[in-house]
């Protein structure tokens, strides 16, 4: 097994990669893991997946849950069902699909949900949190400035209550030649609100 343990925390590089596909990195998730505040039964959606990183975290955490991981491009979606077998979890179902548009084909209605970027990040939150269940939470990622204002301009519209943001600041020790010396991992705003 790949990951024998009951916490959190899978190294970056027991993942199954694509080129210029993106992964959370192991610190990121940690923070992003704590601010979706799971429940064991949770239905939670991860829209725009990726390499599937955190669907996979929460699926070994809460196996009993159940898991809609959604990516656009089929060889993306393909690797997450990879590193699902990789870690021998079952309580995840990939959806190709481009949101908001695909959002509608979703059951069950969500009561978690992470958003991981996309080009209308502010439509897609407005869209998800149509289909958020009173008192869901949704966490959303931001790892530039654009991001962080239309990310945080949605929350307020739509009146998102327990708004907390974070900003990641992680150095990891790396060896570089003779020398060992500490390198930034690149910082990222999680953002989570809740639908009273």
């Amino acid at each position: 097994m790949l990951w024998p343990y009951a916490t959190p925390g899978i190294p970056d590089h027991l993942f199954e990669r694509l080129p210029g596909i993106p992964l959370s990195k192991r610190e990121v998730r940690l923070l992003l893991i704590s601010a979706l505040r799971m429940k064991p039964n949770s239905v939670f959606w991860d829209i725009g997946a990726g390499t599937g990183t955190i669907p996979i975290e929460i699926g070994l955490l809460c196996p009993e849950a159940r898991i809609i991981a959604v990516e656009r491009d089929e060889e993306v979606a393909s690797l997450i069902r990879l590193n699902c077998s990789r870690f021998g979890v079952k309580c995840i179902e990939v959806l190709e699909g481009i949101a908001p548009d695909c959002l509608e084909q979703l059951k069950p209605k969500p009561d978690r949900v992470c958003l991981e970027g996309g080009k209308k990040v502010k439509d897609i939150l407005k869209k998800v949190w149509q289909y958020l269940q009173p008192e869901g939470r949704i966490v959303a990622t931001a790892a530039n400035l654009e991001s962080l204002y239309a990310i945080s301009e949605g929350l307020a519209e739509l009146q998102a209550r327990n708004v907390e943001v974070v900003q990641s600041a992680v150095n990891r020790l790396e060896t570089r030649g003779i020398n060992q010396t500490f390198a930034a991992v690149n910082p990222m705003f999680i953002l989570s609100g809740e639908k009273l």
